[in-house]
């Protein structure tokens, strides 16, 4: 599951300029700029990248074990470097380390808020950096834009030693996952978990349990993820974002999403809490053998 990996320091400034093995994070639209080395993705250093023509505004991020990280906006329709391709997030699930591919998804969070705040929302001037902090700043009306995190809850619910997992509209093949949704104004994240599964699904649950949370850069989320128990009500997908909803055993699972996501480590530690309860009723109803 991405996390801020061990070792990383954030920082939205520099102490001094980023040397030539700092590493580069340059993403052309949604997608990574990365190379190959011993048959496995990697992004270049600062220097590397300046060899090859990879450069653009940049971003600060910190030091992930010892060694600055600096995010590069590049042009949405910019080609892929000579020796190096373009590759979205998550094709490199599995194939990049997961503490490298936890920075490049901070990276790609604040590329796309520096491309999406170019210009004030409010009175349309451009922008400028607002010194000693991440943030955009307007000089006409002093408007003052920090990159976007976008609340969403999951929620993975119970019944009699049953999850329910939902296909949405939006999934490859027939992938099933817990119900998610984003949190409105004025809304808590539990009042978030009981809108979204009677909006989606029609049933109502209780007992919510806080699970984890992640960051998940698709394109500025943060999931915060709960398992609840069903409380009542007839299951009817909504047909608009849910195409279809059941309640599966443990030992019956349908295709699931990626081990890197939130959604999966959910599943699998509630399923794996599930088994083992009802392993230890099976044996508190067995005979003990003489």
């Amino acid at each position: 599951m991405l996390h801020t990996p061990s070792g990383f320091v954030s920082a939205p400034i520099a102490l001094a300029p980023p040397a030539g093995d700092a590493l580069v994070f340059a993403f052309a639209g949604a997608k990574l700029v990365v190379g190959v080395r011993d048959g496995r993705p990697h992004v270049p250093t600062l220097a590397q990248a300046l060899a090859a023509g990879i450069d653009g505004p940049r971003h600060y991020l910190g030091r992930l074990a010892g060694a600055d990280c600096v995010a590069v906006t590049l042009g949405d329709a910019a080609a892929e470097p000579p020796g190096y391709r373009l590759a979205g997030l998550r094709s490199l699930f599995g194939e990049m380390p997961e503490a490298a591919l936890a920075v490049a998804a901070r990276a790609f969070q604040v590329v796309d808020w520096d491309r999406s705040h170019a210009f004030c929302g409010r009175c349309g001037t451009p922008t400028r950096e607002r010194p000693g902090e991440r943030a955009k700043e307007c000089p006409a009306c002093g408007l003052v834009a920090y990159p976007r995190v976008s609340p969403a809850m999951m929620v993975l619910v119970i019944r009699d030693g049953d999850v329910l997992l939902a296909r949405a509209n939006r999934f490859r093949n027939m992938m099933y996952s817990a119900l998610a949704g984003f949190v409105e104004p004025g809304e808590t994240i539990e009042d978030c978990v009981h809108r979204e599964v009677h909006e989606e699904v029609g049933i109502e649950v209780d007992r919510l349990e806080y699970f984890a949370s992640q960051s998940w850069a698709f394109p500025h989320s943060l999931m915060i993820a709960y398992t609840a128990h069903y409380a009542g009500g007839a299951l009817r997908p909504d047909g608009s974002e849910i195409a279809d909803a059941r309640w599966f055993s443990p030992d019956a699972l349908p295709e699931l999403p990626s081990p890197m996501s939130i959604a999966r480590q959910l599943i699998d530690d509630t399923v794996a809490r599930l088994r083992g309860a009802s392993r230890g009723q099976q044996g508190a109803a067995s005979p003990a053998l003489e």
